[in-house]
């Protein structure tokens, strides 16, 4: 197959042709994707002919899968396939998946099932690019901390917003507590590369009060959603997206008017996040044995 890769920002995201996924992958053409993620963060394949399983076979090319979600159910025969479901709420804050476990997805798999008329766009970020802006001293100060992510945290929901499904959605959520602490700043395993690692999980500064990690996080995720930053994707029919959870955050944008909106989401196991200096995350509450294996 002869790949055509063209960037769709400076920062982040490339479109891919010249490749079809519904077909086994040679092993020549998934180190070339693989490269192509390295460098562009996320990647989207367009007319994309895949049903539940085909794509987790895609998923597979880029090692072992996760079951659907540490807490929430998969889709109905595929334990790998994650709903993501309007009419189970929005992920309208910015994220990494699942860092509240000890090893997080290495990569996010997207593909669109049904798309409202107008509206309903993923934002992804880099925030390797993020990372290299930050001025020399928030970059010293970034790169000695440790933050606590967690599944557990105030959503800041309004009352009137949350009713008895919602409070039902919100416990399943929570069933199983987590509470890991991750490197602020992470090495890309395969690139070497640095990156801001935190988003809505992270909920406090490992040493820092609750006033003074807020404080601190809200600074450094200021220069991860920086519009340059931010690959901002309008979904059509019979795609798919695969972004680098290492390295990106996202965020679903909730500006469809409640209309139906769902993607399946597949992702790929991870390693344990490693810091600057060499050190590995750790576990404080949860076991995501169930979840996830560990990449090696």
């Amino acid at each position: 197959m002869s790949l055509d890769i063209r960037k769709v920002t400076a920062h982040i995201g490339a479109q891919v042709r010249g490749v079809d996924l519904a077909r086994p992958l040679d092993e020549e053409t998934v180190a070339a994707l693989r490269e192509a993620l390295n460098v562009h963060k996320a990647l989207v394949f367009d007319d994309v002919d895949l049903d539940d399983e085909g794509h987790q076979a895609f998923a597979r090319h880029f090692g072992d899968l996760t079951t659907a979600h540490p807490t929430v159910p998969a889709v109905d025969g595929a334990p790998n396939v994650l709903p993501v479901d309007s009419e189970q709420g929005s992920a309208n804050h910015w994220h990494t998946d699942v860092t509240f476990v000890l090893n997080p997805p290495q990569a996010t798999t997207l593909r669109s099932i049904t798309l409202p008329p107008y509206g309903g766009e993923t934002l992804i970020a880099s925030s390797a690019a993020a990372y290299r802006r930050l001025p020399e001293p928030l970059r010293r100060l970034a790169d000695g901390l440790w933050a606590e992510h967690t599944n557990d945290y105030d959503y800041a929901v309004p009352v009137e917003d949350i009713d008895e499904e919602r409070a039902a959605q919100r416990a399943r959520f929570t069933s199983i507590k987590y509470r890991t602490a991750h490197p602020v700043v992470r090495v890309h395993p395969l690139t070497g590369e640095r990156g801001l690692f935190i988003g809505g999980f992270a909920q406090r500064i490992v040493g820092l009060s609750v006033d003074e990690s807020r404080k601190v996080l809200d600074l450094l995720q200021s220069y991860v959603t920086r519009p340059e930053n931010v690959l901002r994707h309008r979904w059509s029919p019979n795609q798919l997206v695969i972004f680098d959870n290492r390295i990106t955050q996202h965020y679903a944008v909730d500006n469809y008017d409640k209309l139906p909106r769902r993607l399946h989401r597949v992702t790929v196991a991870g390693d344990v996040p490693v810091g600057v200096e060499g050190k590995e995350s750790w576990s404080v509450e949860g076991d995501a044995a169930h979840y996830t294996s560990v990449a090696a």
